[in-house]
């Protein structure tokens, strides 16, 4: 089969059955599948055209995979695991339709948003369906990323992550965030958010067999990780408050309070320290050169000029002003 590529970087690889005779399209989505997941066995479709496309992108030993597809079925058999020379777990976000996947005693469910994971070293059948064209996104796993932040010999059972009461929201959140921008990171910056992914996983798996400390201190970092990336996204917001960011992770204001101080800080000083450092930042920036400082404060939602210059002087040693390159104005 002849790989369909783009002026892509290298860690990128895409598929397209797009001007595939229809008659032919099934089987050249059947050898891309191969080639992105390891061997798999997708069940002909009834139809002869089989519009589909596959983006492959690699985070460093891990992968994620863009999928587009009708329905239909894919298996993975004892031939195929047979004929594999590694191990993985696949573990997927649902983005369109519905997925039944179906791996020993156990069946789970897949709709758009929910997070789910399964072993490529067992047999398994995915039964896609519920839309003209499904779409997914899948990591590819590899066995012992997961299985070192385990317990020894933790039986992985499919299951759906999503549904875990304390870290299910932060899994969906995290796998949605690197689907959506895994091609405007580094592949560096692509392989330490796959990372916090696999540690987030690794603690709903394991939650109910982990010591009682363990359990809270992992769940206290993940947790951390979650709120401090939504007062970031909100950080230039004048009137941001401990609500907001609560509400937006799903915890209590005290809690928020609670996990800063864990951290080193208040709210009010965290918010104040990172607002001044994007301050800082466009202040030393000759693209901004001609921006009034007041101008500059303001949209990193200061609302007192004073403030900020007091603030900003207790941290960096200097004034505003002083910052800035030589002929800056005010």
């Amino acid at each position: 089969m002849q790989q369909i590529e783009r002026a892509i970087p290298s860690r990128q690889s895409a598929w397209n059955t797009e001007g595939v005779r229809p008659d032919e399209q099934f089987a050249y989505y059947r050898e891309a599948i191969c080639q992105a997941f390891m061997n798999l066995t997708p069940e002909p479709a009834a139809a002869a055209g089989f519009p589909a496309s596959v983006e492959h992108v690699r985070l460093g030993d891990a992968a994620i995979n863009h999928v587009s597809f009708p329905e239909h079925v894919v298996r993975r058999s004892a031939a195929d695991i047979a004929a594999s020379d590694r191990s993985c777990f696949y573990l997927n976000l649902k983005l369109a339709g519905r997925c039944r996947i179906l791996q020993g005693d156990r069946e789970i469910s897949l709709s758009p948003g929910q997070v789910g994971i399964f072993d490529s070293d067992r047999r398994f059948a995915l039964l896609h369906d519920r839309g003209p064209q499904l779409r997914v996104a899948s990591f590819w796993v590899p066995a012992e990323a997961l299985r070192e932040r385990l317990p020894a010999s933790f039986d992985v059972a499919a299951a759906r992550v999503s549904d875990d009461p304390y870290v299910g929201h932060l899994i969906a959140e995290t796998a949605r965030t690197l689907c959506d921008g895994v091609l405007r990171l580094t592949e560096d910056e692509g392989v330490r958010l796959f990372r916090a992914l696999i540690e987030l996983v690794a603690v709903s798996l394991s939650r109910r067999s982990r010591a009682g400390a363990a359990e809270a201190e992992g769940l206290a970092d993940a947790t951390t990780l979650a709120l401090k990336r939504a007062i970031h996204r909100r950080l230039r917001e004048p009137g941001l408050a401990v609500a907001d960011v609560a509400e937006a992770v799903g915890i209590s204001e005290r809690y928020v309070h609670k996990l800063l101080a864990r951290s080193g800080s208040s709210f009010t000083d965290y918010v104040i320290d990172h607002r001044l450092d994007g301050a800082a930042r466009d202040l030393r920036d000759p693209a901004m050169v001609d921006r009034a400082i007041g101008a500059i404060a303001f949209d990193w939602g200061f609302s007192d000029l004073s403030h900020f210059t007091r603030r900003f002087k207790q941290r960096f040693g200097c004034r505003p002003r002083d910052w800035r390159p030589a002929k800056a104005s005010i």
